[in-house]
């Protein structure tokens, strides 16, 4: 969607104002089915993106991307690691504990680790 279209009936446009400008993220040569895509931004946001991308001589675009790479690559980890604690429950490799149980185990820990500092 472009700034022509906003505010014209559109449904999905966001308010005016609600951004001050908005990039097209580059086409990738290896994913066939990756379109063009508007990324939009707050004010804050933007004044952020802009500041580092002045910062670094970087592209804003360049930035945004590797902003999202970097989160897809964490968010891959993270359920990694979801996948393979639940495994090693469904197995019984660990035992679940009760919430109350875990953090009473906490407090004493950190408690004990009080004590020997002082």
């Amino acid at each position: 969607m472009s700034h022509e279209t906003e505010g014209r009936g559109d449904p999905t446009a966001p308010p005016k104002g609600a951004f001050s400008r908005s990039w097209t993220l580059p086409h990738a040569i290896f994913f066939r089915t990756l379109k063009g895509m508007e990324v939009r931004f707050n004010p804050d946001l933007q004044a952020k993106l802009d500041k580092l991308a002045s910062e670094t001589g970087r592209p804003t675009g360049e930035l945004v991307e590797d902003v999202v790479a970097g989160y897809f690559d964490e968010l891959a980890g993270v359920r990694e690691m979801l996948n393979s604690r639940y495994d090693d429950l469904k197995s019984g490799r660990v035992q679940p504990i009760d919430g109350e149980q875990a953090f009473a185990r906490l407090k004493a820990k950190t408690e004990a680790q009080r004590n020997r500092s002082t």
